[in-house]
């Protein structure tokens, strides 16, 4: 299954926007969201998630959290969690 890198950006900020400020989303929700429940449909878009989380990360749009603390977008390995920037307003 191959999805537009742009729809998967759509797809992180969307289901951001619906948790609200503060709370988080796993990559895997963003997979399950973009394929279906069965791993054979999300687990290969894995990858591009976290790609396009980097890519968003990066930009300033989204945050990249291991442990509840931000990571370096270029270096992070193991478990992490996606979230809004803070509003420093």
């Amino acid at each position: 299954m191959s999805i537009d890198p742009e729809a998967i950006e759509t797809a992180i900020l969307s289901l951001l926007a619906q948790q609200g400020g503060g709370r988080t989303v796993s990559p895997m929700d963003v997979a399950r969201a973009l394929g279906s429940d069965h791993p054979d449909d999300w687990g290969p878009l894995m990858q591009p998630v976290r790609r396009a989380a980097v890519k968003l990360m990066k930009e300033g749009r989204i945050v990249i959290t291991r442990k509840g603390r931000p990571v370096d977008p270029d270096d992070f390995r193991g478990v992490y969690r996606l979230t809004l920037p803070a509003d420093d307003a």
